[in-house]
């Protein structure tokens, strides 16, 4: 069995090597691992509590959104009801003001001219209405 104590000197002496053995301290460690393992649940339900049941209820109602349509021939709808320009801005209008405004999604026909749409985001813009979208849908899988 061989020992080695490091390279030599010049002298011919061993010289003695100066690294730090880690064994005890990964011994230490794990030991306090365990000791930690063992005591942390017992820390955590010393105190048995009841704690009451409540349900919460959001503070601010949520905004119902609006959805408009264009259809090839380029006819506006508001929900399932078609709507003319100048009832459609007052429509936006009268939502406009409340709060939290509401989102305003659009769909539009994929052959449906694009002005009918830009004049819903012009409607949308003179009501003060900030959350504008478009809905579409996502390509065929390949």
């Amino acid at each position: 069995m061989a020992f080695l104590t490091g390279p030599r000197t010049e002298d011919g002496e061993d010289a003695v090597l100066a690294t730090i053995n880690t064994t005890p301290l990964v011994d230490v460690m794990l030991v306090l691992l365990i000791i930690f393992l063992i005591t942390i649940p017992v820390v955590t339900h010393t105190i048995p509590l009841q704690l009451p049941r409540e349900a919460s209820q959001p503070n601010q109602p949520q905004p119902q959104t609006i959805h408009l349509s264009v259809d090839r021939a380029g006819v506006i709808y508001w929900e399932q009801a078609p709507v003319d320009l100048h009832t459609l801005q007052q429509r936006l209008e009268e939502r406009a003001h409340l709060n939290p405004q509401p989102a305003v999604h659009i769909r539009g026909d994929q052959r449906a001219q694009y002005e009918p749409i830009g004049r819903i985001i012009l409607a949308c813009q003179r009501a003060g209405l900030t959350r504008v979208g478009f809905i579409t849908e996502p390509p065929a899988a390949q």
